[in-house]
């Protein structure tokens, strides 16, 4: 694979970043520097959409269930001395492409564990939409894949038990899609025999471009309809509260403190 300029053989680079949740403001400046400064960008090709590269810069895109094919071969070209970006949507490290990464260096460290890595963290998606909703995820948290591409069904049924049993806030990835219809229906199911009935769930599609869509319903009346891959999904815990705003959006927050904890003064006034 040709590009415009490289370096010795071995001396190349790999970078890994996020672009953010989809808005070019939530794109950090280390990962647009990062973009500057690299010749080739591996990615999804929805994600290297939101790029504005140059004439010498040149895009390999695949399929989204090609992630470790995909880092291997960027892999390669850091080998070959290449500056090389590979790009995820949000965060990186965050069900995204590092771990990827990772995973090709733990199964060949010896083609590929001199490479010299970087990985920028991002914002990712739960972060952006809570932010539209509110504070959801002021206290304790979690976040959950439902794709049951690389992990059993009945492993998700169990974490997303044990997850509402604790009390912890959760954060659903990968919630749809047309090969995966059925499952936040049943994860809604499995979460409705643990918490009340008016926990509050977030359904954040898109948060911060132009077709950003954030909806509010009780977890009595969440529909699996409202989600597709672009959508980030927020169930609240029994402490999690909504503020009615005249005039306003209504506010989704989890106080930083669990009830009948009394907690210090200061532990409770604390950032």
């Amino acid at each position: 694979m040709s590009a415009q300029s490289s370096d010795a053989r071995g001396a190349g680079r790999l970078t890994v970043i996020g672009t953010g949740p989809g808005a070019p403001g939530q794109m950090t400046p280390d990962a647009q520097a990062a973009v500057e400064a690299s010749e080739l960008f591996f990615g999804y090709g929805p994600y290297l959409d939101r790029l504005a590269l140059k004439p010498h810069q040149q895009r390999i895109s695949s399929d989204n269930r090609e992630e470790l094919a995909r880092a291997s071969h960027a892999l390669e070209q850091a080998c070959a001395g290449h500056r090389v970006c590979m790009v995820s949507g949000g965060d990186p490290g965050v069900f995204a492409m590092a771990a990827a990464v990772c995973e090709a260096i733990d199964r060949d460290p010896q083609a590929f564990g001199h490479v010299e890595l970087e990985i920028l963290p991002g914002v990712t998606a739960m972060l952006a939409v809570a932010a539209r909703a509110g504070a959801p995820l002021g206290h304790d948290f979690c976040a959950i894949s439902l794709s049951d591409n690389l992990k059993p069904w009945p492993l998700i049924v169990r974490r997303l038990q044990l997850a509402a049993e604790a009390g912890l806030v959760i954060a659903l990835y990968n919630p749809i899609s047309r090969a995966r219809p059925w499952q936040l229906g049943e994860a809604f199911t499995t979460l409705r025999a643990v918490l009340p009935a008016t926990v509050p769930v977030i359904f954040g599609r898109a948060a911060g471009r132009p077709d950003e869509a954030i909806r509010v319903l009780p977890l009595s009346e969440a529909d699996p309809a409202l989600a597709d891959m672009a959508t980030c999904v927020i169930i609240g815990s029994a402490e999690t509260r909504i503020i009615a705003r005249p005039g306003q959006a209504d506010l989704v927050y989890t106080p930083r403190y669990a009830t009948g904890a009394q907690g210090s003064d200061q532990e409770k006034s604390a950032p």
